[in-house]
């Protein structure tokens, strides 16, 4: 194992990795930006390292100063958390020529699953069903009127590269797609420095089910089961949940073999999820590999009772995985509420300031992940994430019930959050019921979801 990890981001992931390693007894550096010189993160760490400016390019996507921090400081590992250079092929590719390990899967297989439109073609070949689109990017906005005819409307304009929502669109006319064909593109540019776009049939009344998949360096892999993750704002995850209520036991099992197949196929290694859209028939479409630890892997780890980040950090020493499929058990029922600071009422503004006033749920069941504290001022540079919520219950009804005392204690002052439209989401009879979709809320809204 490792003595000594950098830690290549910031946030609640970055404090989460903190707490994984010193269980592990591995020593922690963070590299951190101007703007984060008082986090949590900086203050847990064993070491901390300046890497930039408040600005994420001069920083965070700083490929040059993360490498000279890791050299500098001895580690012998970057783990990159989610987001940033958490996908990027060549920073791992730096890492190796470097003699650094890159915590998650190596350079050519982050190269081939970072191309989203080839990945789909690839899974097609294997026999994994996707959804009926562009062979590949498309080069011209005239390509994709004709292959918009060819599919039907509504269709998806997806960034090849990265996600998150971002240079995604959705056209139900020509005219749509005429105009966001280039907002799209430079969406994406800016994101991910690639305005590669490719096209899919828009889905609706569909259902978000992810995998969690592992591969150790022998090739062994196996499913930690499936997330739910349908309650979504304009493509962007707010709740997600453990297992999915609202798939059958033999489609669990599909997907779950699916994934773990095709990611043994395919040379993954480490940590990682394939998401799958469900439509009103029950069948399951691919999507894409999201090649590192999410954000909502929370919850697996609520009903599993598996260290995720631990073991992304055993799998990448070379070690086998620490417990067989056998001894794999789903107990009882978990869920996640991202807590953002952003105003529902002026559309989702993120909203900034410093927190005067910090009081996080607790009791039974109630599992707060966070990187803030009283007094804590929240930055204007990066994603607005404060804190995930997650509750566990023996049973899907309990586990909503205790979310919904702990969105009741939650008690924060500095800052706008997204806590009413959360208790919103979860007070309404069709999330109750688990009989919610994607597009669900960018449809009829929260407050109509209430009245549904």
């Amino acid at each position: 194992m490792f003595d000594k990890v950098l830690i290549a981001n910031r946030g609640e992931i970055a404090v989460r990795v903190i707490r994984a390693c010193r269980e592990l007894g591995i020593q922690t550096v963070v590299a951190y930006s101007e703007a984060d010189a008082h986090s949590l993160a900086v203050h847990l760490a064993d070491e901390a390292i300046c890497i930039g400016p408040a600005a994420a390019r001069g920083s965070y996507l700083n490929i040059p100063a993360i490498i000279s921090a890791a050299l500098i400081s001895g580690a012998q590992a970057v783990h990159p958390g989610y987001g940033f250079l958490s996908e990027n092929a060549d920073f791992a590719e730096v890492c190796r020529e470097h003699g650094l390990v890159f915590i998650g899967p190596p350079p050519e297989v982050l190269e081939r699953f970072g191309d989203k439109a080839a990945t789909r073609a690839a899974m097609r070949e294997f026999g994994i069903p996707v959804i009926p689109g562009s062979e590949g990017p498309v080069r011209t906005a005239s390509e994709a009127l004709r292959i918009a005819e060819a599919i039907g409307y509504p269709v998806m304009l997806k960034a090849r590269s990265g996600g998150g929502g971002r240079g995604m669109r959705k056209a139900t006319a020509t005219a749509d797609l005429q105009r966001m064909w280039d907002t799209a593109r430079a969406e994406a540019k800016a994101s991910f420095g690639d305005d590669g776009i490719y096209l899919e049939r828009c889905l609706e009344g569909v259902r978000h089910v992810e995998a969690q998949i592992l591969v150790d360096a022998q090739g062994t892999g196996l499913c930690l089961g499936e997330r739910e993750c349908s309650i979504q704002r304009r493509h962007q995850k707010m709740v997600e949940e453990a297992p999915s209520a609202s798939i059958s036991e033999d489609l669990r099992q599909r997907i779950a073999r699916m994934a773990v197949e095709a990611a043994v196929h395919f040379g993954y290694r480490g940590v990682g999820t394939f998401e799958f859209l469900v439509d009103g028939n029950g069948d399951p479409y691919f999507i894409e590999v999201n090649a590192r630890i999410q954000v909502e892997h929370t919850v697996t780890e609520a009903v599993t009772g598996v260290d995720l980040v631990k073991e992304q950090l055993w799998l990448a020493a070379g070690r086998p995985l620490s417990f067989s499929e056998e001894q794999i058990w789903v107990k009882g029922h978990a869920i996640e509420c991202r807590i953002n600071a952003e105003d529902s009422t002026q559309n989702f503004q993120p909203s900034t300031g410093v927190l005067t006033t910090w009081q996080p749920p607790g009791g039974p069941g109630i599992r707060i992940d966070t990187h803030c504290f009283p007094g804590y001022e929240v930055p204007p540079y990066y994603d607005s994430l404060l804190a995930k919520v997650i509750a566990w219950g023996r049973d899907r009804a309990e586990a909503v019930a205790r979310m919904q005392r702990a969105l009741d204690e939650f008690t924060i002052v500095g800052v706008t959050t997204n806590i009413p439209s959360h208790k919103k989401i979860l007070g309404s009879d069709l999330f109750i019921a688990g009989q919610v979709t994607t597009h669900l809320i960018d449809t009829v809204g929260i407050d109509a979801l209430v009245r549904q």
